[in-house]
């Protein structure tokens, strides 16, 4: 099988207005979206829309719930202006674990027939709203490393305002996946994330013992992002609301699509 597991580290450091660090050990599966159904056939541990100890489940992704998530992820691509055909698609995420779920950010790695990197589609998550949301990314430039960005316009945590950029790196080697995002706001750093993770089989032993290394992982992730959100608001960092943030991206969206429009009535 192409699907296969990651494992390594996150670490987020925040500069400001308060300086803040974590780091946690992780794993999640890159999982070809071809083989959803030979990966929850060959692993014991794995069902694929079943009962398990991990579960893949398409409905826990994509902002509308998915029921078939590789035709989802295709019929994506063909409306983003891409011919998907024969592409191979990769996610890179955490599976439901004891019946729970949740994926700060999910990351769909899409290779063309050549081999080529050419789109990454990040689904993001936040909390307690569990709403989901997608940015569709191309490469800047071509070039051994994908590097893009984009602007935020999805309420992530309440720390972080809405006017931010994002610059997303992905360095997709064959032993390696390296993920790094970082935000800017007003055009200083704000925060900086990070995935270095190494590639291993994906067997009943090797899963088997990932899980044992990384006990109830999902569970302790979102104890872990209540933790420091605590740590955070007694550090009297920012607290955005997520009503009035949300309002505001409208509003920011709703200017910049009408500008040009005034613009052309303007000019003739």
């Amino acid at each position: 099988m192409r699907s296969h597991l990651v494992e390594g580290t996150v670490r987020h450091r925040r500069a400001r207005p308060v300086e803040h660090a974590l780091e946690q050990d992780v794993f999640y599966l890159a999982l070809d979206l071809d083989e959803i159904d030979e990966v929850a056939s060959a692993l014991r541990l794995i069902g694929h829309n079943r009962r398990n100890v991990l579960e893949f489940r398409d409905a826990d992704h994509w902002p509308e719930p998915s029921r078939d998530l590789r035709e989802t992820v295709l019929a994506h691509l063909r409306a983003e202006g891409e011919d998907p055909t024969g592409w191979r698609i990769t996610l890179v995420t955490s599976l439901r674990y004891l019946g729970y779920v949740f994926n700060p950010a999910s990351f769909y790695l899409c290779r063309d027939t050549a081999g080529v990197l050419r789109v990454v589609i990040v689904e993001v998550s936040n909390t307690p709203h569990l709403e989901r949301h997608l940015y569709t990314l191309r490469p800047a430039e071509a070039g051994p490393r994908f590097v893009a960005s984009m602007d935020k316009d999805f309420y992530v945590s309440p720390f972080i305002g809405m006017d931010g950029r994002y610059t997303v790196h992905v360095a997709d080697e064959p032993g390696r996946l390296r993920i790094a995002i970082n935000v800017r706001e007003g055009g200083k750093p704000l925060l900086a994330t990070s995935l270095v993770l190494t590639r291993r089989r994906l067997t009943n032993r090797s899963l088997l013992r990932t899980l044992l290394r990384h006990p109830l992982m999902t569970q302790r992730t979102i104890a872990l992002i209540y933790l420091h959100a605590w740590r955070l608001w007694r550090e009297g960092a920012t607290f955005h609301r997520h009503g009035p943030a949300v309002a505001e991206a409208q509003a920011r969206r709703a200017a910049a699509t009408a500008r040009p429009a005034t613009e052309r009535s303007a000019a003739s």
